[in-house]
């Protein structure tokens, strides 16, 4: 029984069987950059260091956002909301 594989392995594998999995799990991921990287730029004006948050919710593809939802919003400046 082989315990690991190298590079030569992965042109052996059958994309075709493996893509209905992987394509929901990578359009979510997707979906949710999208819908954070939108909501952070339409309220940027209100938000705090929002070239820290872009940068998270790029480069840590599924937590970012999540991170952004949960945390990310409640960095309101309060400067600007009196202002508006």
């Amino acid at each position: 029984m082989k315990l690991h594989y190298g590079f030569d392995e992965i042109s052996h594998i059958d994309w075709a069987s493996i893509l209905p999995i992987l394509i929901p799990f990578l359009l979510v991921g997707f979906l949710l950059i999208l819908i954070a990287l939108i909501d952070l730029y339409r309220y940027r004006k209100v938000r705090e260091n929002v070239l820290m948050w872009t940068i998270v919710i790029v480069l840590f593809n599924t937590i970012g956002p999540i991170l952004y939802f949960t945390i990310g919003r409640k960095d309101v400046n309060e400067r600007a909301l009196r202002n508006q």
